[in-house]
Formats: structure tokens, C-alpha cells, sequence
């Protein structure tokens, strides 16, 4: 049945993305990152193209509403929430520089950019990686097994272990998920 064979690839990605050690410690490190940057008064900005913009906006609301529990908001914002900016910038300039352009007029050092990126190409997320290298932010670059021209920006890469976008879209959400809930543990443990 090819609904039992897709539910199987997930599951297979999901297994060989936790069995490998290397990207585990990548992705405690990512969570490190935004712990620092978050204690210091920094921020965590997202970007992203299709479902990996869904997928930038969901973590961004998990981590600015709540995740597991009640407690204070982290500021995180998906960059492309604003479509009148968006709009503009994609018209006077080009779709290439959307991220960017707000990366200029909202990064600061020791902020951190997330950028999604299922083939590690989207000239726009590359571009927004190497302004925040500029600005002095921290980079964290979400990938498939190959992560293209984007790894040269990131200071912490997770590469997923699938060429397969949908696999790949769903161990992005999963890892955001899992960063989250170690960000959200360590800066307001739940009180008893």
C-alpha cells in the first residue's frame, strides 16, 4: 500500500537522522546557540521559501507563544511575515534580496538567523546568511543531505539525511520542534 510505504520512508529518514551522531551534536548546538543568544538579549529571525517558510513561521510561534507549557515569549520572528515588505522589496530590488534587506534594518550581533533550505540553494535564504554573517549574528542552516551553497554561511549546519523534499520538510519541523522544547526547558524550567 503506498500510504504504509510513505509512512515508512518518514520513519527510515527519522531513524538514520537519529542515528547519526555528528548531526545530533549539530542540532545541540544549534539549541545552545539560541539559549546564548536569547540569554543576552538577542533574538531568533527565520527564513525560508514555501513549506520551509510554513515551517520557519511555525517554529517562530512555538518559540513567541508557548511550546509545551505557559511561560514568558521569546522574541523569534519568521522574516517573511510581512507581505507589503515582502511585495516591495521583491519589486524594487528582487525576490533574491527579501531576506536580506529586513536582515539589515532587524539583525543585530548576536542574534540568530535560521535559515530552511531543503536543497541549501534559495538564493535569497544564501544571501540572508551572508548579510547575517556581516552583522555579526549567529547562523543555523537547516539542509537535506546536500546543503548546498548555504553551508558556507552557516555557522551550525543540520543536514537531514534525505534527498526527498517532503522528508526532508518533515525532519525540519521535527528538529525545530526538538529545538524548542530544549530552548524552552532550559530558559523557563517548569516550575513543580
Amino acid at each position: 500500500m503506498r500510504i504504509r510505504s510513505i509512512i515508512e520512508s518518514s520513519i527510515a529518514a527519522k531513524q538514520l537522522l537519529m542515528n547519526d551522531s555528528e548531526q545530533l551534536l549539530q542540532i545541540q548546538s544549534a539549541a545552545e546557540v539560541c539559549i546564548r543568544s536569547i540569554r543576552n538579549g538577542g533574538k531568533i529571525l527565520l527564513c525560508g521559501n514555501g513549506g520551509s517558510a510554513a515551517d520557519a513561521q511555525h517554529i517562530a510561534a512555538e518559540l513567541s507563544g508557548r511550546f509545551k507549557y505557559d511561560r514568558p515569549p521569546i522574541y523569534a520572528e519568521a522574516l517573511h511575515v510581512n507581505t507589503s515588505f515582502l511585495t516591495a522589496v521583491a519589486n524594487d530590488y528582487s525576490f533574491d534580496q527579501v531576506y536580506s534587506r529586513m536582515l539589515e534594518a532587524a539583525g543585530k550581533p548576536g542574534d540568530v538567523l535560521i535559515g530552511l533550505s531543503t536543497s541549501g540553494n534559495s538564493p535569497n535564504v544564501v544571501n540572508a546568511m551572508k548579510k547575517a554573517r556581516t552583522q555579526k549574528m549567529e547562523t543555523i542552516g537547516f539542509a537535506g543531505k546536500t546543503p548546498g551553497q548555504m553551508i558556507a554561511y552557516c555557522d551550525t549546519t543540520i543536514e537531514v539525511p534525505s534527498d526527498d523534499t517532503a522528508r526532508i520538510q518533515e525532519m525540519h519541523i521535527m528538529v525545530g520542534h526538538i529545538l524548542c522544547e530544549l530552548i524552552e526547558s532550559e530558559i523557563f524550567p517548569k516550575k513543580s
